[in-house]
Parts: C-alpha cells; structure tokens; sequence
C-alpha cells in the first residue's frame, strides 16, 4: 500500500485499517453501520426534502433519459444538503480511504440516487463499467506485480439509505479487477462475467452501512428479483487531490476569462483550456 508524505506518494511504512487493504487488494469493502439510526434518519428526510424542492437539473447524457428516470437523481448534494455535508466527512469513511487517496483527499462527485422498483431502467448502472480509468493500462494477460503497491486514484462510496438486500439490485463486483489493466467487455450486461476467476460479490447492506469501491474495478448493478423496493442511497465519490472537482460541470464553473472563452472556437480548442462536454462524475 502507499501513503502520502508531504506533496508525494510513497510505499507504506506505517499500518493501515483492514478495510483499507481490502479496498486495495479486492477493490471493495462494505462498512457496518456507519450512520446511527437518527443520523441517518434526520439525512434521510433532509434528502427527501431535497427531492421535494428541486428538480433533477442534470445537462449531458442523462437529460436523454425518460423524465421518470432523470428524477432518480439528485446532483451536488453537499450543495444543496447540509446533512449530506456531514455524512461524507464521516470520520468512518475517512479513516478508511485516506491511507490510498491521502489526507488531502477531496470529494470530486456527490449524486443521490433513489431507484424504485422498475422492469427495466435505461440507466442505472446495469452493465459492467468502471467510473475513472484503467489508471495503469495494460494488455490482457499481463498481471499486476505482486511486490508493487497498486495506486488507487479514486473510490466510490454508496452511503445506503434504506436496506438493499440482493433482490433490490444492489451493486455488484469482480474482485480484483482493478488490477487488470483493461476495462471490461464494452456493454456487457452478463451477470456470470468473471476475472482472474472471480464471480461477482454483491455490496448488500443495511440501511447505515456504507459500500466503498475503487473506480476502476469493474462493477455494474445486479439485477433486480422478486421482492425488490428500490435503491436509495447518497453516492460520494473522492479523489486523490490532483484530480479536479467535478461537482459543476466546467461552461458553468471553470478559471477562464470571458475573453479566453471566446477565443475557443473549435471543439479542441474548447477542450484544451478546460471546457468539456459533461460525462461521468460531472454535475
């Protein structure tokens, strides 16, 4: 594992939390009961509030989605939800992501999702992806040394706000993948996908328990069976300080002077001094 000294990484000399090396071996860990019951209580109806007062307001590929499907979504969450503030700087989560990210890590997405029951979603995270990478890229087949700390650049966390137990289809895993180097088969839904002999691991959980992944491990929402009653759960994504923030997407936040965005007129240009098109973790 590595740790952070001053501006730079380096290989770890000091102990770190079990789930830490979970999280850097396997590319997940689930932590128990994180939130007690009235926090997550008191968050719970502070975010249905939120759900109430707002709108989905999300600009890039999910304004394509069925209007029923835009409103599973609610963006900038530590903007609009003093209580959703709190929960991702739960010492809990900190103290478990900071040995990989480093103390200076910062959340780089907060999105809430709250899925009902559906027959089918046309988002949703139901086929394999990962968020951010591969970070190192390899060819297929060439495995990660065993001798060399693998980086972690960023983690997923779902901070759950209602239980989801496998019938509600939570997120599923394949166990190491992160280390792979590639990224997997391009839309594969397939349930059965493995790596390195890994089947996927469901993050079930209690409402309180938080799932943590690392975003190049392959993952997807299993799906749903008999007895499903939705997902709901505040989804924090952090990054290692050297990654941008990526709560606002840049037309509407950047470090660019009116006359320098003017002065883009094609889209590399546009691209180039930081104006991009929103995707993934934007908004």
């Amino acid at each position: 594992m590595l740790e952070k000294k001053g501006p730079y990484f380096q290989p770890r000399r000091s102990s770190a939390p079990s789930e830490s090396e979970q999280l850097e071996e396997q590319g997940y860990v689930v932590l128990k009961q994180v939130l007690s019951p009235a926090a997550l209580t008191a968050l719970r109806k502070e975010i249905d509030g939120v759900y109430q007062s707002t709108s989905a307001n999300r600009p890039g590929f999910e304004s394509s989605l069925p209007a029923e499907e835009q409103e599973d979504f609610r963006y900038q969450m530590l903007n609009r939800s003093p209580l959703s503030q709190k929960a991702i700087a739960n010492p809990r989560i900190l103290e478990v992501i900071e040995p990989l990210l480093g103390p200076d890590c910062h959340v780089i997405a907060n999105t809430c999702w709250r899925n009902p029951p559906r027959a089918s979603n046309m988002h949703g995270g139901g086929y394999w992806h990962i968020d951010a990478g591969p970070h190192v890229p390899r060819p297929a087949g060439v495995p990660w040394p065993k001798d060399i700390p693998y980086p972690v650049f960023a983690i997923g966390a779902h901070i759950l706000l209602k239980d989801c137990p496998r019938c509600c289809g939570p997120t599923g895993v394949l166990p190491g993948s992160h280390k792979s180097g590639q990224a997997p088969p391009m839309a594969s839904q397939d349930v059965d996908l493995t790596w390195n002999g890994n089947s996927a691991v469901s993050l079930e959980g209690k409402a309180g328990d938080v799932a943590l992944f690392v975003s190049d491990v392959w993952h997807r929402r299993l799906p749903s069976e008999e007895g499903d009653n939705g997902r709901y759960f505040l989804q924090v994504h952090y990054g290692r300080r050297d990654i941008a923030q990526r709560l606002r997407i840049t037309s509407d936040v950047n470090q660019l002077s009116p006359e320098a965005i003017a002065r883009a007129e094609t889209p590399r240009e546009r691209t180039l001094i930081g104006l991009h098109e929103p995707f993934f973790y934007d908004g």
